[in-house]
């Protein structure tokens, strides 16, 4: 075969590498986004054939996917049963919340003066979209809406290393696919409420200690939410129970 047979070799294979490629993300977008929604909830059998015919791919971007998944920690494998969705980790949940209330807290105290009306505006615009949500209750979107609203708060932070471990937790979360509200319906509307209170502290220009607190309780308090009623989690050691002891 020829320099120029084996270059054009080349170029077909890659061609068809990057389109599998793109099918396994595809697949694997697929897949994720019915286990964050719920569609696909812990236990549920991730059968090839059937996701397979849904995406109209071949089995073998779909394993790729799974592989993927499972990677994540969202998948596990069980003998003689397969691939199916895994159950969310009270534990980790725990560690995670913890966490993020604490760089949460801060980041949101250190952009505090550097957030201007237009994204108090902003983020007031998003919690209305919040409280009507209540109305016809969606979990999936309201925890969108609520990382929306947060996000305004604690972007402008500027300590990147604090921000970059904010956007971790809250990545972390999305990975236990944890819409905490889905479990805690009757947090949101208490959730709302404070998102009010922690506006209305930045636009007194509150000082850092007291934005501080505010956040890291409005974020405690989701979690003493959840851990109220999951069972097997370690229930004694959220921040605000901590603050009340």
């Amino acid at each position: 075969m020829s320099d120029t047979a084996v270059a054009r070799a080349a170029v077909v294979q890659a061609a068809g590498d990057a389109k599998a490629d793109s099918k396994s993300e595809q697949a694997y977008a697929f897949i994720k986004a019915r286990i964050v929604e719920g569609t696909y909830s812990p236990g549920y059998r991730l059968v090839l054939a059937k996701i397979a015919g849904d995406v109209g791919f071949s089995v073998v971007p779909v394993r790729e996917a799974i592989r993927r998944l499972e990677a994540e920690g969202l998948v596990k494998f069980e003998r003689n049963v397969g691939a199916t969705v895994s159950g969310i980790d009270p534990t980790e949940y725990l560690y995670t919340m913890q966490t993020l209330s604490v760089v949460e807290g801060a980041a949101t105290a250190l952009s505090a003066p550097l957030i201007d009306a237009t994204a108090i505006a902003r983020a007031r615009a998003v919690n209305e979209e919040m409280r009507q949500c209540l109305e016809h209750f969606d979990p999936v979107r309201f925890t969108a809406l609520n990382r929306d609203f947060h996000s305004v708060l604690f972007e402008h932070c500027p300590n990147p290393h604090i921000l970059d471990l904010v956007h971790r937790g809250w990545n972390r979360l999305a990975t236990l696919r944890s819409s905490t509200f889905r479990f805690v319906p009757g947090r949101a509307r208490e959730s709302v409420r404070e998102h009010e209170e922690l506006l209305q502290l930045i636009e007194r220009n509150a000082d850092a200690e007291t934005i501080e607190r505010a956040a890291r309780r409005h974020r405690s308090a989701t979690l003493d939410a959840y851990l109220a009623q999951a069972p097997g989690t370690p229930k004694k050691i959220s921040n605000s129970q901590e603050e009340k002891q």
